[in-house]
């Protein structure tokens, strides 16, 4: 199945700090390795969304295979969808299979540092597009 991109646009922002440990978790770094072929940047990237096209893409994920991470106990599945972000930096979009998740919050896990890859700082716009299966 081809892959419908869609482009999106958010705000960086600041997470709970708790991305690095999440991204270091074997269990998660192996089904990375084995299901996308890269080993994580231990550090997710957080999106604040907004705009009917996160709107639309939140709704096709929704209703998407994606690639799905199974977890260990205590934890919550997940689906990843491709993203290719500013200077053709490609990232993972990982959405959390959990009930209360913000439907305006997107986490970008990738082989390096996407903050720093791209100069990032908390406030600055990024568009991307996801690729959803």
């Amino acid at each position: 199945m081809t892959p419908l991109a869609m482009p999106v646009e958010g705000t960086v922002t600041f997470g709970l700090g708790e991305g690095a440990g999440f991204a270091s978790l074997p269990w998660l770094v192996e089904q990375i390795v084995a299901k996308l072929g890269y080993v994580p940047y231990p550090g997710t990237l957080n999106l604040l969304m907004h705009g009917e096209n996160w709107r639309l893409a939140r709704e096709s994920m929704a209703g998407a295979t994606g690639v799905a991470i199974e977890p260990a106990t205590g934890f919550c599945r997940a689906k990843c969808f491709g993203a290719e972000l500013a200077g053709g930096l490609l990232a993972t979009a990982v959405v959390p299979e959990v009930d209360g998740y913000p439907a305006d919050k997107l986490e970008l896990l990738a082989a390096v540092s996407v903050r720093d890859s791209l100069g990032l700082h908390d406030g600055d716009p990024l568009r991307l597009t996801l690729a959803v299966v």
